[in-house]
């Protein structure tokens, strides 16, 4: 008999229709799971884009007050998705940590 450890649900960087969070469960090989992996990546990417065009938002004294609405807009977003990659991550660590500790 092979023994296969519980791995706990993944938490997407995406949302369902309503918002809600959606969870894989996994190995974290799969298809789905690179397709997550690739997501994640491209989001903190933009979050890093995001933030140099802020900075040189900052630094400019013309920028108008719609401007500055549009892109804290836009870091609520960002920040929302890397909120959601971090807890994603954590938790696995979290549980690989489990895991190895209850070797």
């Amino acid at each position: 008999m092979t023994h296969h450890a519980l791995t706990p649900a993944r938490l997407l960087p995406w949302t369902g229709p309503e918002g809600k969070p959606c969870y894989l469960l996994t190995d974290g090989s799969g298809r789905l799971s690179r397709a997550a992996d690739t997501v994640e990546s491209v989001q903190l990417d933009m979050a890093g884009d995001l933030l140099d065009h802020v900075a040189d938002m900052l630094d400019d004294p013309d920028v108008t007050s719609g401007q500055l609405r549009y892109v804290l807009a836009r870091m609520s977003e960002a920040l929302t998705d890397v909120k959601r990659i971090a807890e994603s991550r954590g938790a696995r660590l979290l549980a690989h940590a489990d895991g190895r500790a209850g070797r």
